[in-house]
């Protein structure tokens, strides 16, 4: 690994990004992303860009969300660290970054529109994001409606408003999330034709494959968001199956 070009990636990251983004990879990823890089050759410029941008994105909002229940819950973290995968060595720079974040004055929809601006609006890759910052917000056993408020809002910004939102939290927090619907998991209503349903989950299958996150900027380290995801449109689609016979 030459870490002079892994330098020049992330001056570049950084530059390209700009505002309070860019200067949380400049305060921070720099020794980082050389240390979790290792041997591993760096992605392509641009999905460089992208990878870099969601996780410090997760990490910014889910430090903005802090502020909206007032206070950071242990079970939050431990969510988090399931969700992403930060070596023991990482975890005091993920906090430094946290901690920055949360006394940045930017507002959290500076951080939201720097991020999608880097997807097209409602990208498979966002909705992870978003489905990571339900996860953490909900690790406690309940989610605040102040943090209910800030989701919808993130939400509106990354292109999922209405249904499409419901369908991402069905997604990713599972039965409760829209009354235990599977047809809201799948993002269609139960009047569907059973071949628009069909549609409809191979499209979610396609579009929320790992590979095809990863190579659309989701990174590595955050790829048990994608397997879950996958597993709750599967099982999704196998209730629906189940119920109208479907072979």
């Amino acid at each position: 690994m030459d870490l002079i070009t892994v330098s020049a990636v992330l001056a570049g990251v950084g530059w390209v990004l700009g505002g309070p983004l860019g200067g949380l990879i400049h305060d921070f990823l720099g020794d980082a992303y050389d240390r979790l890089t290792g041997d591993r050759p760096l992605p392509p410029p641009d999905q460089a860009v992208k990878s870099i941008a969601f996780t410090i994105g997760v990490i910014a909002l889910s430090a903005k969300m802090a502020k909206a229940d007032g206070a950071v819950t242990l079970p939050e973290i431990t969510a988090f660290r399931r969700l992403f995968t930060v070596s023991p060595e990482e975890q005091e720079n993920a906090r430094r970054v946290f901690d920055l974040a949360r006394r940045n004055t930017a507002g959290f929809e500076t951080y939201a529109r720097q991020i999608a601006a880097l997807f097209p609006p409602a990208s498979p890759v966002l909705e992870e994001l978003l489905g990571s910052l339900a996860a953490i917000a909900r690790a406690d056993h309940e989610i605040h409606p102040d943090e209910v408020t800030y989701l919808q809002q993130v939400a509106a910004i990354f292109g999922f408003e209405g249904q499409a939102f419901r369908a991402v939290l069905q997604r990713h927090l599972g039965l409760d999330a829209c009354c235990g619907d599977p047809y809201c998991t799948l993002g269609v209503e139960p009047s569907a034709s059973d071949a628009d349903i069909r549609r409809a989950y191979l499209a979610l299958v396609r579009d929320h494959h790992p590979d095809r996150l990863i190579a659309g900027g989701l990174p590595a380290e955050a790829i048990s968001l994608a397997t879950e995801t996958l597993a709750g449109i599967n099982a999704a689609w196998e209730t629906i199956k189940k119920e109208r016979g479907l072979a």
